[in-house]
């Protein structure tokens, strides 16, 4: 075994020639958010109040179809 640590493998020219385009990639992503000034955290704040409140409160208007055979359904 002392013979094999001793000897070095063999790199192929083209290998060895470009090893240097390769680039080392990091194997952790970093996905972390982004620190926000307090002015942006109220901002943030008040968006996402304005957004839920429509989504509770706004109802999706019938087509203009859908409401056209209503109508006529009616007479």
């Amino acid at each position: 075994m002392a013979k094999k640590d001793k000897e070095k493998k063999k790199v192929s020219a083209k290998k060895e020639k470009y090893l240097k385009f390769h680039k080392e990639k990091s194997a952790t992503i970093d996905v972390r958010m982004p620190e926000l000034t307090p002015e942006q955290q109220k901002q943030k704040q008040e968006d996402e109040m304005r957004i839920n409140k429509f989504l509770r409160f706004s109802k999706n208007a019938p087509t203009k179809e859908v409401s056209e055979r209503r109508m006529k359904s009616k007479r």
